[in-house]
């Protein structure tokens, strides 16, 4: 397999994703019993890779963005569930699986665009980004669902890390989708949205991303979730059936060019959302959202699973600056965002 190795150096990137409605139906405990579905969009912040082929016998994994950086010897035989995890596990994963179990010197290096625990998908983002260089490195047959299935498996089986599928299939595959997870695990469809552009700039203008200064971790507040569905709980059940209607309403709006509804439809998704664990909210994450609300704001939310991250609001465009400007000057740190279309993507460099 080495002398397959396309390139001593290879790059690449997966963006991340917003998830607009139907958040935690993609969780296995709920989708395998009642078919999950969310709508998502992929945004211009990115997860980053770079493979670069060492002749020092080292395997060096760094993530430039946490400042840490980890030296091992040229073996396998290491545990991925220490350190570096994503790092780690695909590396060994592709080269168990695609290298005859032979490890080969090389450097990994990643960044990623925002904060650790943002709630808009990084890890996955990054265990995409770093298969994909993996793929194209590798010049591997692995298109959209393969890369996404991977990791997935990779994440939530091998590492055990908590969460859904929404975001392995967002990094993959890029763009404005409504995917379906289909119950008993049967399978995964991605429904690439056709929108009109008028539809998607107005979209676009009325979007604003906040980070709320709180990274968040996300398993406990899954684990609370999972455990609400694996219990029957009647309330947290019917607030998750909920969550997947609204996805279905949010898309009918999206469609028909309704930005208004679909805010409405967010601000509906965030009360059924804070029922289905504790802390999904914080007061921080209520101050702002209470600020962004007298500032213009039609609805937000908190993206991801919640406990704090990114904050997403719909405004009205011609407020979005004061909107902007007032989240800001009370501890916020909020933007406009770039809706982007491509899915992961890798490069080779001489």
């Amino acid at each position: 397999m080495k002398s397959l190795w396309l390139s001593r150096n290879v790059r690449s990137r997966a963006p991340l994703r917003l998830g607009l409605g139907g958040g935690g139906t993609d969780l296995a405990a709920y989708s395998d019993a009642h078919g999950g579905v969310v709508l998502n969009a992929t945004i211009d912040k990115y997860a980053y890779a770079h493979l670069t082929l060492r002749t020092d016998g080292d395997i060096i994994f760094k993530a430039d963005d946490l400042e840490r950086e980890e030296v091992l010897p040229l073996s396998l035989d290491f545990d991925i569930h220490e350190g570096l995890l994503l790092h780690r596990a695909v590396y060994r994963h592709m080269m168990v699986t695609y290298n005859n179990a032979q490890a080969l010197p090389m450097t990994i290096t990643t960044t990623i665009d925002v904060p650790a625990g943002s709630g808009l998908g990084a890890s996955s983002a990054l265990c995409v980004a770093l298969i994909e260089a993996f793929a194209h490195a590798m010049q591997l047959p692995l298109g959209p669902y393969d890369i996404a299935r991977l990791a997935f498996d990779i994440e939530r089986r091998q590492l055990g890390m908590a969460g859904g599928m929404q975001d392995q299939y967002a990094a993959a595959f890029g763009g404005f989708n409504f995917i379906e997870f289909l119950a008993g695990g049967t399978g995964v469809i991605v429904n690439p949205l056709r929108l009109r552009r008028d539809v998607l700039n107005e979209f676009e203008s009325a979007l604003v991303i906040c980070f709320s200064g709180q990274s968040r971790q996300s398993a406990d507040i899954i684990r609370q979730q999972v455990e609400g569905i694996d219990q029957l709980d009647v309330a947290k059940l019917a607030a998750m059936h909920r969550i997947k209607d609204h996805a279905h309403a949010m898309k009918a709006c999206i469609l028909c060019g309704d930005i208004k509804g679909m805010a409405e439809i967010l601000r509906q998704s965030w009360l059924s959302k804070k029922q289905t664990a504790a802390a999904i909210s914080t007061s921080t994450v209520d101050q702002l959202l209470d600020i962004a609300m007298s500032s213009g704001a039609w609805a937000g939310k908190v993206s991801g699973a919640g406990g704090g991250g990114f904050i997403m609001l719909l405004a009205d465009p011609e407020r979005r600056l004061g909107l902007i400007r007032a989240l800001n000057a009370n501890g916020g740190q909020a933007s406009a965002v770039k809706l982007t279309f491509d899915g992961a993507e890798a490069w080779t460099v001489p």
